[in-house]
């Protein structure tokens, strides 16, 4: 445990900022997901509308340093060519 102010500070705002980042991830993830599963059941319409929200999340979390832009841009492209498949 630090014993200077400002240290005392930073590892309240580190505890922060992890919460938010995980609850973030997760998220992410489970939209991720959900554009997965309407592809996997062949759903065109669901699979449409959870594409929008799946790349939004992707452009956001790219944004927020969440994950690497290159990670993003091959998420995207895959959730692109997946959606065309349909």
């Amino acid at each position: 445990m630090p014993n200077i102010r400002s240290a005392k500070k930073r590892v309240l705002v580190t505890e922060t900022k992890t919460m938010q980042n995980k609850a973030f991830k997760t998220s992410y993830k489970n939209i991720c997901k959900k554009f997965e599963a309407a592809c996997e059941a062949g759903n065109k319409e669901d699979a449409a509308v959870a594409y929008a929200a799946a790349i939004k999340k992707v452009d956001v979390a790219v944004s927020k340093g969440i994950i690497h832009k290159n990670t993003g841009a091959r998420k995207k492209s895959r959730y692109t060519k997946m959606l065309a498949a349909l």
